[in-house]
């Protein structure tokens, strides 16, 4: 799908919703590009990335903190697991759970993952200066932010 914006009828060049989505599109191809020899995708990406800041969590947690659906979650643990890149071992206070642990490999799958979307961020943000790329952030945040208490 190409995304065009010459030529486009003026209202919706300037429809917040619109151009939010076509640059979804663009953000979208930079992460699976930068992703696609790797083996990762954006879930697990955001799993490895929870598990390095929040530690060892169960799925549930895991799943609340990424807003992963629960069906997602279990696939992309699984594959992770078979990659050595998480451990699940039995909750201690109930054994029905698991938690789940980055190991050393997954850090360092982490940490490569790290640098290429950083090269996907500069790619994709390219047009636009330090400061206004931390406006965006902050723009885009207080969005989410807005609509999560809804």
């Amino acid at each position: 799908m190409e995304i065009a914006h010459d030529g486009v009828a003026g209202r919706l060049r300037t429809l917040p919703t619109r151009l939010i989505n076509q640059v979804a599109l663009v953000a979208d191809r930079a992460t699976e590009r930068a992703l696609e020899d790797t083996g990762s995708r954006r879930h697990h990406y955001a799993l490895l990335a929870t598990l390095r800041e929040f530690g060892p969590a169960s799925q549930a947690d895991l799943g609340r903190r990424t807003r992963i659906d629960r069906s997602d979650i279990v696939a992309a643990l699984n594959d992770l697991a078979d990659r050595g890149f998480v451990e699940r071992s039995p909750d201690p206070g109930d054994r029905r759970r698991n938690i789940v642990t980055l190991t050393r490999p997954g850090a360092r799958h982490l940490d490569d993952l790290d640098g290429r979307l950083d090269t996907a961020q500069d790619e994709l943000l390219a047009a636009l200066s330090a400061a206004e790329r931390r406006q965006l952030v902050g723009l885009l945040t207080r969005i989410l932010a807005d609509h999560s208490r809804s």
